[in-house]
């Protein structure tokens, strides 16, 4: 089954959106609850494939689980570790999170490879390097992880900024009895906010959203309730879908400091918004917005996000001047400048991580494909501003990660049809 969005551009968006919440918190904390024996509650939960599928893995594990209305149940009282057969984690990258938690509560954990986007390289020695570090002995084989061991609190080192490499340090250690201190740790707004679940289940931590984590573990960690944070990558779109298609969108439940990077980037190439901190609103004027080429370079956090860097590549399309894109992460993150070629659009890939795009250029419809998810998001907008009807096949990527896009973007106005096409 293919599902494909039909979509006529050129319509500007009027309207306002409530952001869902974030795909890349609801993973690492729907990982959390296998850490408690109880019922763990998230609200705000995203309906994407990936968190329904990470839900699947855990009843696959013991877990009861129920998802209504954004809030998620998990009963771990039941729970075990066994192996996580390939059919389960292969299609969800994500399900890396579990490595720590499993590890730390039954002293094994054992799973085929995740699967998930292809970004190029994205290796688990960060993972395994760093629960080596904790006392686990490393089983695995080409074909399975496998690890093993009585874990302890320790001085962590890990080898490079991994998001979710850093979210299994601070899930592991948060169950150990005694200090662990991870240094090179990621401080992106979702890892900020899986220490602080981890704080509301009993564990003590120090240096949220820097580059040195001290985490005070509890072995007897309690269930908690939890609200999953906004996602700002789906609010970084929606920006960039008001500027190209010179509309006017207001964005509902947004914290302005998970965005102030992106946000600066915008005005300083010409965007115009406004954020009211009462309301947590932020209104994006794509009628006064006249947009400027810029030098973007994606970095860690506090830096440009890597994946608002395609959403962000569309509006330069329709920028004035020349605009160089440098992916510092990762090596496959310019794929999708081809299919805005496809479009229309002036691109010269000088290499894996830096190309140019000239602008403005008026972009065509045209079929073209969905890469990855954050990719996929970028077509949708090259489609929402081009002339003509844009078809955008291998749509699963994009509802992986964006709850709902073709029906907020039709509440705002967008021509935008989903379409499921039978093999």
């Amino acid at each position: 089954m293919d599902i494909r969005y039909h979509i006529t551009g050129g319509i500007p968006l009027q309207g306002e959106v409530t952001i869902s919440g974030s795909k890349n918190a609801a993973l690492p904390m729907i990982a959390a609850s296998v850490l408690v024996s109880g019922v763990t509650i998230l609200h705000n939960v995203p309906r994407l494939r990936d968190t329904e599928l990470m839900l699947q893995i855990l009843e696959f594990l013991g877990a009861t689980t129920s998802f209504q209305n954004g809030t998620v149940r998990i009963d771990t009282t039941k729970l075990i570790s066994k192996p996580i057969p390939s059919e389960l984690v292969s299609r969800l990258r994500g399900s890396i999170v579990l490595l720590g938690p499993l590890l730390a509560r039954f002293g094994v954990v054992e799973m085929s490879y995740p699967g998930g986007c292809v970004l190029g390289k994205r290796p688990v020695e960060a993972h395994v390097l760093a629960l080596e570090q904790m006392g686990a002995e490393n089983m695995s084989t080409p074909e399975v992880l496998h690890l093993q061991g009585t874990l302890k609190p320790t001085h962590v080192i890990l080898p490079e900024f991994s998001v979710t490499a850093t979210e299994n340090a601070i899930l592991a250690a948060s169950i150990l009895d005694g200090e662990t201190r991870i240094d090179l740790a990621a401080g992106e707004p979702h890892v900020q906010e899986v220490a602080r679940m981890a704080q509301g289940m009993g564990a003590q931590i120090e240096g949220i959203g820097t580059h040195t984590v001290i985490i005070r573990g509890n072995k007897n960690l309690r269930a908690t309730e939890h609200r999953v944070p906004f996602d700002y990558l789906e609010a970084g779109c929606m920006v960039v879908a008001a500027l190209v298609t010179r509309g006017k969108l207001r964005l509902r439940d947004i914290d302005e400091e998970q965005l102030i990077t992106f946000l600066d980037t915008v005005k300083r190439a010409g965007g115009v918004w406004k954020y009211n901190k009462d309301e947590k609103t932020l209104l994006v004027d794509g009628e006064l917005s006249f947009l400027n080429a810029m030098n973007i370079r994606t970095n860690i956090h506090p830096g440009f996000p890597t994946d608002l860097q395609a959403p962000l590549g569309v509006a330069m399309t329709q920028a004035k001047g020349v605009s160089r894109m440098f992916e510092r992460l990762y090596e496959g993150r310019l794929a999708y400048l081809y299919e805005l070629e496809k479009m229309g659009a002036h691109v010269e890939v000088l290499n894996a991580h830096q190309a140019l795009i000239i602008g403005p250029t008026q972009l065509k419809g045209r079929q073209v494909a969905s890469n990855d998810i954050r990719a996929g998001a970028a077509m949708v907008l090259a489609g929402l501003c081009a002339e003509g009807q844009t078809t955008i096949t291998d749509v699963r990527y994009i509802e992986r990660g964006y709850d709902r896009l073709d029906e907020k973007l039709r509440s705002v106005g967008a021509k935008i049809e989903r379409v499921v096409v039978d093999a």
